[in-house]
């Protein structure tokens, strides 16, 4: 068994988080988890998620999803003994992470070069829209914009539909991550004797990243992806369908698994068909396929044909909602489903982090704060914990 001290690695790592919102506290929070002690500097009014429903007893649960295990600290920035105060916690922090608009932060006096000047090992992310620079650097954006701009609504939805945004905020997580991987990095280099650095994330740049499979079929082909539904362009059967009673989903990504899905359905003869011979043949010919297969799950119950593919090795689902997710047995096994107190007392539940480490769940601080909690103890000089 780890103690916990090895399944905190970022312990002693002090962050300055001026950030609103998603991308960034969603980047502050994965530190905060590995045990960095992340201070979170809100405007006077609070992180506007914090209006966000659903509020329980007055409290944003949306905002206590992405920031648990913080410290909150109010400061007006354009007031100088604020601004004051901003600087000499960052003097001692090793990392900041905004996401202002481009230049927000150098006006303010904390900027990347301002900072860096005064401490050479800071590590420094900045979370934008587009970037700190070129020629849509000074824009803003949120998720459903950089979704349209990077190309996810293209292919989002059903074929012949209107733009649909993907129902999770992808770019705005995606963002998050490339940051937060980005700065145990550069700590990594920091802590072997190197320079910090200025991470620039522009949520556009990382949204088209993560859209590897979609850039490099119009990279081969010189075509725009296509929206398929649920449906994929180079497997099938590899999407939803229609049983007598909802929908399941099933993803026989190779021959094996597609000699297993013709047995299971009783539809050997498929096994031959020129059409079908190949993952990219099924895919060509995806909509003859479905065609084929949808009245035989027609006939019986989704539960039947989960039960039928389990046991013939294809990978399959329910399509479930977020209480059939929550509730499924292996989030219980991974510890997904962790408690989580409000500020006032309120008790409610939160998604922790889904890793392990050394077999074991994280222990993470699954408590927001609320608006300046800590406000007073850092502004008498009691600032960073101890390393």
């Amino acid at each position: 068994m780890s103690d916990v001290s090895s399944l905190r690695p970022l312990a002693g790592v002090r962050v300055l988080e001026f950030c609103q919102v998603a991308a960034g506290p969603f980047c502050g929070m994965l530190l905060a988890d590995f045990g960095a002690d992340v201070i979170k500097v809100e405007p006077p009014e609070g992180d506007a998620l914090r209006t966000w429903p659903p509020l329980t007893a007055g409290f944003s649960e949306n905002f206590a999803s992405l920031n648990r295990g913080k410290r909150s600290l109010a400061l007006d920035l354009k007031n100088a003994e604020h601004r004051a105060l901003a600087l000499r916690l960052a003097d001692e922090a090793d990392v900041i992470v905004e996401n202002s608009r481009p230049g927000v932060m150098d006006r303010l006096g904390l900027g990347h070069a301002a900072l860096r000047a005064r401490r050479p090992q800071l590590v420094y992310a900045s979370i934008s829209a587009y970037g700190q620079d070129g020629p849509r650097g000074g824009e803003g954006g949120f998720d459903l914009t950089i979704q349209a701009a990077a190309g996810v609504m293209s292919v989002t939805g059903e074929p012949d539909g209107a733009p649909v945004k993907a129902g999770v905020p992808i770019a705005d997580f995606a963002s998050g991550l490339y940051a937060a991987y980005a700065i145990a990095a550069l700590l990594a280099r920091v802590r072997a004797g190197g320079p910090g650095g200025h991470i620039d994330v522009p949520m556009f740049g990382a949204t088209l990243a993560i859209a590897a499979l979609q850039t490099s079929e119009y990279f081969g082909t010189g075509r725009n992806p296509v929206k398929l539904g649920s449906a994929h362009p180079r497997n099938a059967p590899y999407q939803a369908f229609a049983a007598s009673d909802g929908f399941f989903a099933i993803a026989a990504g190779n021959n094996r698994l597609w000699a297993a899905v013709c047995e299971t359905v009783g539809v050997p003869e498929l096994l031959d068909d020129e059409r079908f011979l190949t993952p990219t043949l099924r895919a060509r010919h995806q909509r003859e396929l479905k065609a084929l297969l949808d009245p035989h799950f027609a006939g019986r119950t989704v539960a039947d044909w989960l039960t039928a593919f389990a046991a013939a090795g294809v990978p399959h689902a329910p399509i479930n909602g977020y209480r059939e997710a929550l509730a499924d047995a292996q989030a219980a096994h991974l510890g997904l489903v962790q408690s989580q107190t409000l500020p006032g007392g309120h008790a409610t539940q939160t998604v922790g982090c889904p890793l392990r480490l050394d077999g074991q769940v994280l222990p993470v601080d699954t408590r927001p704060p609320a608006l300046d909690e800590h406000g007073d103890t850092l502004r008498a000089g009691d600032g960073w914990r101890p390393r």
